[in-house]
């Protein structure tokens, strides 16, 4: 197997076990924000923060799995 492509799945699937887990505590928090009423930055922050680490997780591994099949077929 290749090193970069090892290296891709793994990033994938740790990535995806992360964002999983961390996923419940993002929308428990959100929960309580719309509940209370008060959406000040620093109840809505790390919300913020778990979405744009998402969509950075995202494009980093769909970058991977290009650049590993570029690899890979080319």
């Amino acid at each position: 197997m290749n090193s970069l492509l090892g290296i891709t799945v793994g990033f994938i699937i740790i990535g995806f076990v992360v964002l999983i887990s961390f996923k419940g505590s993002m929308e428990s928090r959100l929960a309580k924000v719309n509940m209370e009423g008060d959406e000040g930055p620093t109840k809505t922050n790390p919300v913020v923060w778990w979405i744009v680490s998402t969509v950075i997780w995202g494009l980093i591994s769909i970058i991977l799995v290009v650049w590993s099949f570029h690899n890979y077929f080319g």
